[in-house]
């Protein structure tokens, strides 16, 4: 509901401040008093366009600011945190717009700077305007199909044909997926079997690389041990032949000592016993080395060319890692991610089988919510018709045909409300063509149309309504259709706030409240003024509008009696 409206510097307003009630608020005054200059400033606080013009002469910028206090669950929060504006939905909203004598202008939410197409967009959600001029809301066909479900309670159906649409993509996107996974896994498919063979053939286990490494280095040091065994037993194998051969030299030579006669104590032959028996003990000595040097190389028990089967399998375990960009650690658990992938391959065709049904599942199931929401559509657009035109006659369009046109679409162009286009259509003359509200209707039909249509959807909306503004919907109709507007836009008002520019005096009988506007002042100082009155100044200017400059006591009596009626 807007509470406020402060004007500055306005064409012919200087300072004005407004504050605006629930219920119908009736502007009345004489032509050019400046009654449109509230509604301009008005649009120009809610996002309008403005023009330099707009600033009063002399000043140096027009402010417009517009107060609301919309209910905690209207779509205006839902776009203020859209657009990351500050709000509390406990305070007011206010929206201002500065507008300086170059045409530039500034706005604001909240005191916050903003761009005009978000004032734009906010002052949309907030406010309806009917008039000679322009209709902001009702042209928008985007608006038609929300209307109409309004009115025909099909809020449920459209719930739940947007739940089968939302299933819907997500199915299709669940079989996109699937399909591009399985066109991918396919064109890997021989690569993956060419790597997988390898790492079974391998086979590769988990900390083999280390365990390998370690066997190598123990297999090159053995192999060096063992070669130096091998020379030690051929030099004890020398050593042996050798001692032997001295023994038996010693043996001869102890032989012809004796038999030679040497020396008479036997010296000689003594020493050379001695000697032969030192060399019986270096035999003895040697074979027992032979023995343990033989028991040595046995102790390295190991198969033949054993290191040079351990160094091939780390080459090739090394090879195949730097063939796949791997560490050798990792190829297990390339091997695990290979054959899975290749699992893949098969399961992902039946999984896309399975996701393939889903999808013909709900895409039926949409179609079918799509096209009962459809034809539910078409039926609330037919008994908001009969409503409508039932309307029309006492507005004085009689001669008009309305109707609700719900085209059905093509499945491409479906979507989560539906695959059909709702647009509200009318013919103004008895043979003319249905066609687009804003092409056919002129201003006064246009903004009479609209109340039939707000008077006909009247108590059926939920949620909060916007402010609507009629500006002179009563133009060029007098008596009963004046009296027919008023009675509709005070039944409009009972669950809406509703602001009317008007000349008419059963309009303006039927309001809540009565601005009167006129001009004060002269040449350069004159302005427009804006007074809220009281019921004894609404029943006279109520008269004044009866009977025009000379009010009469019987102006005033028929004012009294269409306040009271």
């Amino acid at each position: 509901m807007l509470i406020g409206l402060q004007i500055r510097d306005v064409v012919l307003i200087e300072a004005l401040d407004l504050s605006i009630g629930p219920g119908l608020t009736a502007l009345t005054g004489e032509t050019g008093a400046g009654k449109s200059i509230i509604l301009d400033a008005l649009g120009l606080s809610t996002g309008a366009r403005a023009d330099a013009g707009l600033v009063r002469r002399g000043a140096t910028q027009a402010v417009a600011t517009a107060v609301f206090a919309p209910a905690p669950d209207h779509r205006v929060w839902a776009l203020l945190e859209e657009k990351g504006l500050a709000y509390a939905r406990d305070e007011d909203l206010v929206l201002r717009r500065n507008l300086s004598a170059d045409g530039r202008s500034r706005a604001f939410v909240n005191d916050q700077t903003t761009g005009v197409g978000v004032l734009k967009e906010l002052g949309e959600a907030l406010l309806e305007v009917h008039g000679q001029h322009e209709t902001v809301g009702l042209l928008d066909a985007r608006t038609h199909r929300p209307l109409l479900d309004v009115y025909g309670g099909l809020e449920p159906r459209v719930a739940a044909t947007a739940e089968a649409w939302r299933v819907w993509r997500a199915a299709r996107e669940a079989v996109a997926a699937l399909q591009a996974e399985v066109a991918r896994t396919a064109a890997e498919t021989e690569d993956l079997t060419y790597r997988l063979s390898e790492l079974d053939r391998l086979d590769p286990r988990s900390g083999e690389e280390t365990a390998l490494a370690e066997e190598r280095a123990v297999l090159g040091a053995s192999e060096k041990a063992l070669s130096d065994i091998a020379a030690a037993r051929a030099a004890l194998d020398g050593l042996g032949s050798k001692v032997i051969g001295a023994i038996r030299a010693l043996e001869r030579a102890r032989e012809r000592a004796v038999s030679a006669g040497a020396a008479s104590d036997g010296t000689a032959a003594t020493r050379l016993i001695a000697a032969s028996e030192a060399l019986n003990r270096v035999l003895i000595e040697a074979d027992e080395a032979q023995s343990a040097v033989d028991g040595a190389a046995l102790a390295f028990d190991f198969e033949p060319n054993r290191l040079e089967k351990t160094e091939e399998r780390l080459f090739d375990l090394r090879g195949l890692a730097r063939k796949l960009g791997a560490t050798v650690e990792s190829l297990p658990q390339l091997r695990v991610q290979f054959a899975a992938r290749l699992r893949a391959v098969e399961t992902s065709e039946v999984a896309l089988k399975a996701a393939q049904a889903e999808l013909a599942s709900a895409r039926a199931a949409y179609l079918k919510a799509a096209e009962a929401l459809a034809a539910a559509r078409q039926t609330a657009g037919m008994r908001l018709a009969e409503a409508v035109m039932a309307e029309l006659a006492p507005l004085k369009l009689d001669k008009a045909r309305f109707r609700v046109a719900v085209e059905v679409l093509t499945e491409d162009r479906a979507g989560p409300l539906g695959m059909d286009r709702t647009a509200f259509e009318i013919a103004t003359n008895p043979g003319a063509p249905f066609g687009d509200l804003g092409a056919i209707a002129s201003g006064g039909e246009l903004a009479r149309f609209a109340l039939a249509l707000k008077a006909s959807l009247a108590g059926r909306a939920s949620g909060p309504q916007p402010l609507m503004i009629f500006d002179e919907v009563d133009r060029g109709v007098g008596g009963a259709v004046a009296d027919a507007v008023g009675l509709r836009l005070k039944r409009l008002a009972e669950n809406a706030q509703v602001l009317v520019v008007t000349h008419s005096p059963q309009v303006a009988a039927r309001a809540e409240a009565h601005w009167r506007i006129a001009k004060a002042g002269e040449g350069e100082r004159l302005r427009t003024a804006v007074e809220v009155l009281t019921p004894a100044d609404r029943e006279e200017e109520i008269a004044r509008m009866l009977a025009g400059a000379q009010i009469t006591d019987a102006a005033r009596a028929a004012a009294r009696a269409l306040m009271e009626a």
